[in-house]
């Protein structure tokens, strides 16, 4: 694939002109194919309502008219990827790439922005949140939806599967009322960022089933309670609760030993691992074969950059996520996993 991209940028003028500090301006056909490698991120520099109108799946969003744009860029965005910009007619997204091309990252601007993109009968999303699309060893569809902070939403064979829904954050809020109602609730431990009852009963259905630590489903009066070691199958999903905890001087306060959960889950072959609220704990070393892996980034109260690379380490995900990583800067573990043959992969869950 690195070859693919190599002779790809080559082709589009790329490897030369970026190296200036300059990007390239390519037509729909041109932006499309490059999508298609595994070494891009798509940008769309639009703002959030633009993007909740219609964009190209995929695609993460930065509003480039914001004060804040590079810093959100710096911690997005790595400079070991190329970044496929585009707005509505091409105007914003040829200045976010120039200012991005100064900083060093690998540019390419889609001439004629979105509308061009749709002129062309090319597909468009509404999603509002930022997905990531797996396969299973079966072939089955796996969406990730990165909503916020720990709030994880996985659509799998028809089901829906929310980790840790909470609605409000701060000025951010997710609406769960626009979403279908759970199939599976999973609930990592008590703390607001993760734990919210107005939430769970927003996304409680019929035959919605909840999983819990014992804590969540005493203060929420019911809930599968699974404790650290235990697993459950449910409907042929496998889930494993694994430990979840604090190990540095002076925070072991925030998440002790045997109380809080991470899960383990299999989808038709495919393991996930949500870590939840902890630090580089021992017992990461026997969770194995993990094709996704989330980890939090943020001391106090999980893990240090540091930290994080030494479970994921541990651990060897095929593809990492950062999450739960407030004001942390995580923009170098990308480079710092290189070696270890990590996809990371830096969404919005901040």
């Amino acid at each position: 694939m690195k070859k693919i991209i190599t002779s790809l940028l080559a082709t589009l003028g790329l490897t030369t002109a970026c190296g200036q500090g300059n990007y390239e301006n390519v037509d729909v056909k041109a932006f499309a194919e490059l999508m298609d490698a595994s070494n891009v991120v798509v940008l769309d520099v639009r703002t959030a309502d633009e993007f909740a109108e219609g964009h190209i799946e995929g695609a993460i969003n930065i509003d480039q008219g914001k004060d804040d744009f590079m810093q959100k860029a710096k911690t997005v965005l790595t400079t070991d990827k190329t970044i496929a910009v585009y707005c509505r007619s091409g105007r914003r997204s040829a200045s976010a790439a120039g200012r991005l091309a100064a900083e060093g990252y690998k540019c390419v601007n889609l001439k004629g922005g979105i509308t061009a993109w749709q002129d062309a009968k090319m597909p468009v999303s509404t999603e509002s949140y930022e997905v990531d699309v797996f396969k299973t060893k079966s072939g089955k569809t796996v969406k990730m939806h990165a909503l916020m902070h720990s709030c994880i939403r996985i659509e799998f064979d028809g089901r829906e599967i929310q980790i840790d829904p909470v609605g409000k954050m701060g000025n951010r809020t997710i609406d769960y009322a626009s979403m279908p109602k759970a199939d599976y609730i999973l609930v990592t431990h008590e703390h607001g960022d993760h734990y919210d009852a107005a939430a769970i009963k927003q996304l409680t259905g019929t035959n919605t089933q909840l999983i819990m630590n014992k804590r969540c489903a005493d203060m929420y009066g019911s809930g599968l309670v699974l404790a650290n070691g235990q697993s459950a199958t449910l409907g042929g999903i496998v889930i494993e609760a694994v430990p979840a905890y604090n190990i540095s001087e002076g925070h072991t306060q925030f998440h002790p030993k045997d109380r809080d959960n991470g899960y383990v889950l299999t989808l038709d072959g495919l393991r996930i691992y949500i870590a939840g609220d902890t630090e580089d704990i021992p017992e990461m070393a026997n969770i194995k074969d993990i094709d996704i892996a989330f980890l939090p980034c943020n001391q106090p109260y999980t893990m240090t950059p540091e930290q994080l690379i030494r479970a994921a380490k541990m651990i060897k995900p095929k593809v990492l996520f950062p999450y739960h990583y407030g004001q942390t800067n995580v923009s170098t573990i990308p480079s710092q996993l290189k070696e270890e043959g990590i996809d990371v992969r830096i969404r919005h869950y901040e």
